[in-house]
Order: C-alpha cells, then sequence, then structure tokens
C-alpha cells in the first residue's frame, strides 16, 4: 500500500516524498529527522496508531500538516482525527484527484475533507456533540498510558513495553497496573477490547 501510494504522489507534479515509516514511531523520528512539509497517515499503524502519532507530530512540529489517509470510517473516529491535529481526512477509496486536491489544500494550510466528512463535522457543530455513542473513558488516559495499552493490546510483555519505550520493567509494570486500576478494566480481555473500541488497534 506505502508503494502504491508513493507511487501515486510522485506522479503528481510538483510532489516529492522523503521518506516512507512502517510503524507510527517510525514516522514520528521520521519527521523529526526530514521535516516534511506534509505527513499521509494512516489510523492503523503497527507500535503507535495514527492517532498518536500525529499527537506527537504536531505537539513537536505544528507547522507539519497531517493528512489522514485510511480505510477506516465512522463519526467517533473522524472526531479524534481532527482533535489530534489532523488537518484532511482522506479514504484510500476516494481516488486520486482527491489526494492531489487534499495535498495542494495542505501545503497551503488550508483543511480538506470529502462532503462525507464534512457532513460529519458539521453534524457535530450543529448539535453541539458526539450523534454516537463514545467509550465514556475516552481520553482519561495520558499519550504515555496509551502508548502503553497499545503495545500490551498488540502482545507485546512488560520487557517488551520497557525497551520499546526506553524504561525499565518495573516502570512498565507500574504503568500497566495503573492503566488497569485507573479504567477498572477487570481482565486483560478489557484492556484489549477497550483498545479496539477506540481505535489504538485494529481488530
Amino acid at each position: 500500500m506505502r508503494r502504491g501510494v508513493r507511487a501515486v504522489i510522485e506522479g503528481m507534479s510538483g510532489w516529492e516524498v522523503c521518506g516512507e515509516a512502517s510503524t507510527g514511531r517510525e514516522a514520528v523520528e521520521m519527521v523529526e529527522n526530514l521535516r516534511p512539509a506534509i505527513v499521509v497517515m494512516d489510523v492503523t499503524m503497527p507500535e503507535l496508531n495514527g492517532l498518536e502519532a500525529t499527537r506527537q507530530i504536531k505537539k513537536l512540529f505544528p507547522e507539519t500538516e497531517v493528512m489522514m489517509f485510511t480505510g477506516h470510517e465512522n463519526e467517533e473516529l473522524v472526531h479524534q482525527v481532527f482533535e489530534a491535529g489532523a488537518r484532511s481526512y482522506i479514504l484510500k477509496t476516494d481516488g486520486r484527484e482527491k489526494l492531489d486536491t487534499a495535498l495542494r489544500a495542505l501545503a497551503e494550510h488550508k483543511p480538506y475533507f470529502t462532503t462525507e466528512i464534512g457532513e460529519i463535522l458539521f453534524a457535530k457543530f450543529l448539535h453541539g456533540k458526539d450523534n454516537v455513542a463514545a467509550d465514556a473513558t475516552t481520553g482519561r488516559l495520558t499519550d504515555r498510558e496509551r502508548q502503553i495499552v497499545q503495545l500490551l493490546a498488540e502482545g507485546s510483555s512488560n520487557k517488551d513495553v520497557a525497551q520499546a519505550l526506553g524504561i525499565s520493567v518495573k516502570t512498565a509494570e507500574t504503568h500497566r497496573a495503573s492503566i488497569m486500576k485507573k479504567m477498572q478494566f477487570k481482565a486483560f480481555s478489557d484492556l484489549v477490547r477497550y483498545a479496539i473500541r477506540n481505535h489504538i488497534i485494529s481488530a
């Protein structure tokens, strides 16, 4: 998929692809090193999902624009994407023309989204709240805790989490216990369901 998207973008006039990342964590690191004007991100990314990667990128480099280019579409996710700092939301089924239009809008620091996405955003504005029954616990976790939830839900051990985040195993264990208590998870399966429900990992 990445090779295909790269070929499409490089076939458009005026664009240069400076790098590709296979994980969300790698994407953040590459933005730090390459400083691209625009990042094309997917929601589903291993190690660090696209929402968390977008939050980190926008926190470090506010001028870098992020386009969410994904196959996922639902009201809750659309709201989360824009709250994370992305300014464009394009579905993989939308076609080359909309991808090109979105990139050109972002180059001028203007938002771009399709009519369907616009209707979701307008409904939120009109009613003053989401039209979905979002998980009441969404957003209660810190950025670090969401990273740990993703790694654990993907099957990482406490040792794996510690190595990935550069912390001690004991600290990873403490974070895990704190998350279970804070979110009132009775079993590890509750953590996994939470991660899927809130688009931290894909089912």
